[in-house]
Formats: C-alpha cells, structure tokens, sequence
C-alpha cells in the first residue's frame, strides 16, 4: 500500500490542513478503515479504491473519528493529490474525477497558480434558514449574544456545517468556544477582514469529535464551499476572493474561492509532506 501525510490548504510548510491518503485500499478490510482513521487521530483518513462510476478516475472514502463521511473538502485535494502522484493516465483531459458518497466530485489544477487544485463545489444539501433552537446551540457553544450575530445559515454540503457571521474577522478571532458540548454540532464562523487585507474572510471551524469535545479545524474545504455558496447568493461577495483559516490555532491556511460561470472552485495548495509503503501489513 502506498500511505501519504498530504498538507493541504497551506501557505507554507506545515501551515495548512493534514490529511493521511491510503492508497491501494482494496486490500484491506473496510472494517479497519474506521479504526485506522482513529489510531492515526488525524480530524480525516482517505482510502482510495478503484472506482465503480465508469467516469470516474478513482473512488475515496473519508473517514473522520467517529464516522465515514459522503465528502469532506481537503481530504478531496489531498486524495486527488496522492492519486495523480501515483502517474496513472486521467480519463478526461482537464479534470480529474473522483468518486466518492456525494457522487461524483471534478478536481482541476488552478489556472495561472502555482500547481494548486481546486474541486467544484457540490451542491448543498440543506440550506436556509436557522431555527432558533439551533441556533440557541451554536450561541451557547460559542457563548456569543444573539446581537453579536449578522447572518446565519444552514451550509450543509456533507458534514452538516451551521454557519454564523460576525462583524468581523477580529470577532472571530476573539470567540472562545466551549472545549466541550452535550450534543454533536458542527459550526463554522466567518467574519469580513478590513479592505487591502490579503483574505476577505476569515473562517474558524468547529465540530464535535467522537467524544464530545470540541474541535477547531485549521483549513476546511467543505465549510468553505457551502460558504461561498452563502456569500455569492446573498450578495456579500460578487468575484474571486480567497479565506484564511487555522489563524487562532497556529496555522495559515489560504483557500482561494473561483466563480467560473455558475460553478463555484475551492482551492489551494497541497504537499507531501510524509510517504511510504508497506507501513501495514493485515495479518
């Protein structure tokens, strides 16, 4: 088997969203495919397959801690990544096509970047308005005031993401949620940086993990095409424009949003950082 530690949405080594691609897994039970992702505690574990989709290049499933996941953003790029490493031939000429619970995914090399990918965003699966029960939820994980809240949405394209806007990027940078909540949610802050700032958002992602705690992603393409989907339907953006995330916790994620016709793009950066073969042999 070929195992990977890609970096992905990074803006310089070891500055971005990791993800462990496990090549090859066909080999393997799927049974393991849960505890692996565990044993490694990483917040995903991709495990590329051959695909069943006649058009598509091949298949992934995405495992967090405590669940198996239709589609997850930057263990996309990073499986794409590890995949086109390997040097089998696409079928298509300017996409790559992965399979996964959400259908079929198409991966691109950014036009004019330096060698980053970018996926088209799929298509949300619950959007709209946020009662307030549930939002009630996210106030008091974030313990915010409800005046402290500009907008707020249902972003869901898989993992189920809430997402809340505050009046700045400062704002979402000063929250201090709680390390620990009752009920599993999945909530993603955003928040406008001043005019000239290199980003125009900054997001912070926040989930539930298996045992109730309470964790911040550092780049996540999911949160961020469901995002973007948001901002470009209620007008906050009108073009191009690239995120940050991981800030408060150390890293320096860049995702780069691309509105080509009426698809959205999320893309960035993606590194082997670690490689190897034969690191497990199932008995």
């Amino acid at each position: 088997m070929q195992f990977e530690l890609v970096d992905v949405f990074g803006s310089g080594l070891f500055s971005g969203n990791p993800v462990a691609v496990v090549g090859d897994a066909e080999n393997l039970d799927p049974a393991l495919f849960q505890r692996i992702t565990q044993w490694l505690n990483l917040s995903e574990t991709a495990f590329i397959l051959p695909p069943t989709h006649p058009d598509a290049d091949y298949r992934v499933r995405i495992f967090t801690l405590e669940r198996e996941m239709p589609f997850a953003g930057h263990p996309t790029l990073g499986s794409c990544h590890a995949w086109l490493r390997t040097g089998a031939p696409a079928k298509h000429t300017d996409y790559v096509i992965q399979e996964c619970g959400a259908g079929l995914v198409p991966i691109r090399r950014r036009p004019g970047s330096d060698g980053s990918l970018a996926f088209k965003a799929p298509p949300l699966i619950r959007s709209g308005v946020v009662s307030e029960s549930d939002l009630a939820d996210v106030l008091e994980l974030l313990q915010l005031d409800r005046s402290q809240v500009v907008d707020a949405t249902w972003a869901d394209n898989g993992p189920g993401w809430i997402a809340v806007m505050l009046d700045s990027a400062e704002a979402v940078l000063a929250a201090e949620p709680l390390r620990n909540f009752p009920r599993r949610i999945d909530v993603g802050l955003v928040g406008p940086h001043p005019q000239g700032h290199e980003s125009a958002f900054e997001l912070r992602a926040l989930f539930s993990d298996h045992n109730g705690n309470i964790v911040e992603d550092p780049a996540t393409g999911s949160l961020n095409a469901a995002v973007a989907h948001w901002l470009h339907k209620k007008g906050y953006v009108t073009g191009n424009y690239r995120a940050s995330q991981g800030t408060r916790i150390g890293r320096d994620g860049h995702i780069d949003i691309d509105f080509v016709d009426s698809d959205i793009w999320v893309g960035g950066q993606t590194r082997t950082m670690f490689s190897g073969k034969d690191v497990f042999r199932q008995s």
